[in-house]
């Protein structure tokens, strides 16, 4: 004799569908938690703001997985993943290049791919100036080998 779902009281299945409930219940109330706290420093779930760096160099917003770069005169804001397999890039400051620690395809400060695994540059976010801030749009992603235009756009030159 077979059960329908609905008596199902006991089963893996009431257990799987109980526990989905409560799953995307809390991923709701966390994703409700970080969206207030990004408001509240002056960003949204979309847009990330940045001070403009005062000199060349790197910083790196895990949280956000985003790469700000400051680099002869031009800001970039990159996927903090490598191109070729997400690995967390890395700078190294000595060597004035970004490198993945797992495959070691090496980038520029610009993103240029050097050599390597990886097959493209480093992926550029939008990114646009307003005031003494640099605002980094994390739903525009651009891969340099799928559309090359508005990679190379993907700075704020100062």
């Amino acid at each position: 004799m077979s059960r329908s779902h609905d008596d199902c009281t006991g089963c893996p299945i009431a257990s799987r569908r109980r526990f989905l409930a409560v799953a995307g219940g809390t991923l709701g109330a966390l994703f409700a938690q970080a969206t207030a706290i990004d408001a509240r420093a002056g960003s949204t779930a979309d847009e990330k703001r940045y001070a403009i760096p005062g000199g060349d160099g790197v910083s790196i917003d895990r949280a956000a997985e985003v790469i700000l770069v400051r680099f002869h005169g031009q800001v970039f804001a990159f996927n903090l993943a490598c191109p070729h397999e997400n690995y967390a890039l890395r700078w190294r400051d000595k060597d004035l290049r970004f490198q993945c620690p797992e495959h070691e395809s090496r980038y520029q400060p610009d993103g240029t791919f050097v050599d390597g695994r990886a097959t493209r540059h480093m992926d550029r976010f939008a990114i646009r100036r307003e005031g003494t801030e640099v605002v980094v749009d994390l739903n525009m992603l651009y891969r340099s080998d799928k559309q090359s235009s508005e990679w190379a756009a993907a700075v704020v030159r100062l």
